[in-house]
Order: structure tokens, then C-alpha cells, then sequence
């Protein structure tokens, strides 16, 4: 932590024409408001550098991306409308999850994020929601992007519906691709009234780690749900790094 903040790691963006990494500010500005302190991760795929990172980190935001996860890394072969595949984005956002698991960090995966989430547990995706499900509503709503463009259902009991106070709720839609199945210890907590998986949770209760197919970042200060969903997660984080903190106590104080 810093001066008592949770310093929240949130990996970036590769735009692949100009080399260079790249996140929407909202990101960092709805960690900040909710008393974090956001930190970019640059997308280098090497395990040494992401653990020695991590190891300062009290919670992780997967954001967003203009990429789609590569089909190969849930054993599907491409389908005509993948979108583009951004290897460095996948490599560092795996292994970031991989070391998240390690260090028991809450995690909150938005879009591309819980996609990614659900792919590294085994899960697998739709990869073209408009070609491969036509009956489904539509998804990609366009400008303004902060309008709250469908319904969502919650499940009862479930860490966002109790952020919600409600069983439903109107989220924002910006995603061609969704969930099909659920990766392991994974459980869907949201469906749009087609039926589409639009949010997941850690089974473990103990364990914060929420991932949502809608953009709560866009709106994160205009709309209750969204300003309750990144509170919940930055206290998590502010928790957790609490209980670190005592955990490694008695250490240092046996090295004295």
C-alpha cells in the first residue's frame, strides 16, 4: 500500500501499428476515486518480471482490449470474424492471473479481462456472437458508449447483487464476443435475456475476484452499480494488503 492506498496493477493495451502500449483513462480514474492507487503493467510476457511486480501489488485489473483472446489457447480454430489476436496482451494477461492465483490477490476482469480469466481456467468462448447466435440481442450498442443499452439477471446471493440490492440490473454492451462455457472454479452471475453469460465469480466466497462482460469503468461515476462494484474491489485490495501486512509482521520482527 501507499500512505494507506492498495496499489492496483491494470495491464495495458498493444496497438499493434505503432508499437506502443496504450489504456483508456477511465480505468485509472475509477481505481483512484475508489481510494486505489492504479499502476499500468506494461505487456512484457516473462515471468520474472511480472512476479517481482506483483510482489508490490495488493489487487489486479484486467481491462479491456481491441484484440480477441487467440481460439488456440481454448483448442478452437478461427472463425471468419475473429478479430485481431494481440499475442503479448494474451502472454501478460495469463500470466498475470497465474501469479494472481499464487498471491491470492482480488482481481476485477472487465470484457476482454473476464474472457481471458475464463480461457486461463479452461473455459471457452463464442467468438462471434452476431454470426454464430443471430437470435441474440444486440451486443455491441456503439455511441454513446455509456448508455446502458440492456437488462442483465443476478444471481441471488452473488457479490454483484449485492452491490446491485437488486436482482437485475442495466449495464452497458461493447463485446462481439462472450462466454460458452465456464472455466473451472468459475460460476456465471449474470445473463442477458438472451441468455449470454455476462459476469463470473471466484466459487471461493473467501476470494474477491469478479469478472463482468459490460464496461462499469465508461460510467464508474455517473451510475451507483458501477461506483459500488470498484469500491468493493478497492476495499478488497485495501484488505488484503492488511492482511499481508500481518502476516509478514512476525517475520521482521524474528529478523530483529
Amino acid at each position: 500500500m501507499i500512505a494507506g492506498r492498495p496499489l492496483i496493477g491494470i495491464t495495458m493495451r498493444h496497438e499493434l501499428e505503432t508499437e506502443r502500449f496504450y489504456l483508456a483513462r477511465t480505468y485509472g480514474e475509477a481505481v483512484e476515486a475508489a481510494g486505489g492507487v492504479p499502476l499500468h503493467i506494461s505487456l512484457i510476457p516473462r515471468a520474472g518480471y511480472i512476479a517481482a511486480l506483483m510482489a508490490q501489488l495488493d489487487g489486479i485489473l484486467l481491462p479491456g482490449s481491441a484484440s480477441d483472446v487467440d481460439p488456440l489457447r481454448y483448442g478452437r480454430e478461427p472463425h471468419t470474424r475473429l478479430g485481431s489476436v494481440h499475442p503479448l496482451k494474451d502472454e501478460t494477461d495469463a500470466l498475470v492471473l497465474a501469479e494472481l492465483e499464487r498471491r491470492g490477490l482480488p482481481l476485477l476482469a472487465i470484457c476482454f479481462g473476464l474472457q481471458i480469466w475464463n480461457v486461463t481456467r479452461g473455459g471457452t468462448l463464442i467468438q462471434d456472437i452476431e454470426s454464430q447466435l443471430p437470435e441474440a440481442i444486440k451486443h455491441e450498442q456503439g455511441a454513446p458508449r455509456e448508455r446502458r443499452s440492456h437488462q442483465v439477471r443476478l444471481l441471488a446471493g452473488s457479490k454483484l447483487a449485492q452491490l446491485a440490492c437488486a436482482e437485475s440490473a442495466l449495464v452497458n454492451s461493447h463485446h462481439h464476443q462472450a462466454i460458452e462455457c465456464v472455466g473451472r472454479g468459475l460460476r456465471a452471475t449474470a445473463w442477458a435475456t438472451d441468455g449470454l453469460i455476462e459476469a463470473v465469480e471466484d466459487e471461493r466466497t473467501e476470494h474477491w475476484a469478479v469478472g463482468v462482460q459490460w464496461h462499469p469503468e465508461i460510467a464508474w461515476a455517473s451510475d451507483e452499480f458501477s461506483t459500488r462494484l470498484f469500491a468493493a474491489f478497492v476495499e478488497a485490495a485495501r484488505r488484503r494488503a492488511e492482511e499481508h501486512r500481518q502476516e509478514t509482521r512476525p517475520e521482521l520482527e524474528s529478523v530483529r
